[in-house]
């Protein structure tokens, strides 16, 4: 499966926070300043054209909804993010996330207390 542009992430959000939508639906979600109707619309339909998001159409107007999940997407992601950025090692991610100060000696407690209750 490809992956998704930033942009065509941001409106992946609304989609799967909406779960159905028109495209002037996903332009009311989205921050100021809005993008264009036609620009949402364009990109959308390279979302389709991907795999990622199907419509159903009433009369000339197209009701948009996701074909992946957020959590497959999320899934899908971390585990490309992993394999390309982290010699795919789950240990090489949080030694990061330790040496850049993002996570805790609590939180690594917690995570080994959840592997050993599994």
């Amino acid at each position: 499966m490809d992956k998704l542009t930033q942009k065509e992430e941001e409106l992946m959000q609304v989609l799967w926070q909406l779960d159905k939508a028109f495209v002037k639906d996903v332009v009311a979600e989205l921050p100021e300043p809005k993008p264009h109707y036609n620009t949402v619309s364009t990109v959308i339909r390279k979302m389709e054209d991907k795999g990622f998001v199907s419509h159903q159409s009433f009369g000339t107007t197209f009701q948009y909804f996701p074909l992946i999940s957020k959590e497959a997407y999320f899934k899908q992601f971390m585990t490309n993010t992993i394999h390309n950025y982290f010699d795919n090692s789950y240990k090489n991610v949080v030694s990061f996330l330790a040496q850049e100060e993002k996570i805790s000696v609590a939180e690594l407690k917690e995570i080994i207390q959840l592997i050993e209750n599994k």
